[in-house]
């Protein structure tokens, strides 16, 4: 069992990070508090349950991988006992069922390895100045705990894919998102599937997106 590691400062967002991968995980922590985060390492997911018992935190950064309880099984059990911290899971699997099973398990984002640091940054600091489970925009509501999207109060049926690329979208109003962001939560990242899929959600959501050529994408602020 690894021992749990706290570097807490007062006043300061908690953050609790699961991470078995030695070096990675103190890379994470050193960075984390430059940027003046408070953080909890800990390295199996029974661990992290224990964290949770002791301490409340304003977001979880999961890996799926680790010893003992995975990263989307310790997401389920808390999602289950009523806990609603952000949750985004930062791991090295890409394949599509992965991206389903975590966004089932209740989390907010997912995060492919390799990343870049600083787009990480972008998406905790996007999620911990706006954290209510419910955004809206135009007619449209995304309820971000159920994962589910509604236009006038009828559901939207969308895919796994074009919820997590809407989600993005709508985090970051009128703030560019880069197609590296968005290539992450697609199972097969190319500009011509990112231009179908922005056209669809422009199509079915009647939303205006603007192409930042080259760069990404922009949900025009109402």
């Amino acid at each position: 069992m690894i021992i749990i590691k706290s570097w807490y400062v007062n006043n300061l967002k908690k953050i609790l990070l699961l991470e078995d991968d030695e070096l990675l995980s103190q890379t994470l922590v050193q960075l984390l508090q430059e940027e003046k985060y408070s953080v909890t390492l800990v390295g199996d997911g029974e661990d992290a349950l224990e964290a949770t018992y002791n301490e409340n935190f304003d977001l979880y950064l999961l890996d799926i991988n680790v010893p003992l309880l995975n990263g989307i099984d310790f997401l389920k059990l808390s999602r289950e006992s009523g806990d609603k911290t952000p949750a985004f899971f930062i791991t090295a699997l890409r394949d599509i069922d992965s991206l389903s099973q975590a966004f089932d398990s209740g989390c907010d984002d997912y995060i492919k390895k390799p990343f870049d640091i600083d787009e990480l940054f972008i998406r905790i600091n996007s999620k911990l100045k706006n954290n209510n489970p419910l955004l809206s925009y135009k007619d449209i509501t995304f309820d971000l705990l159920e994962n589910r999207i509604f236009q006038n109060g009828k559901e939207v049926d969308f895919g796994t894919v074009e919820k997590a690329v809407f989600a993005l979208l709508i985090r970051n109003i009128a703030v560019t998102v880069s197609k590296s962001m968005l290539f992450d939560v697609m199972q097969k990242p190319s500009d011509t599937a990112l231009r179908v899929l922005i056209n669809k959600l422009r199509k079915t959501l009647n939303l205006e997106i603007t192409n930042i050529k080259s760069i990404g994408y922009k949900l025009e602020k109402l």
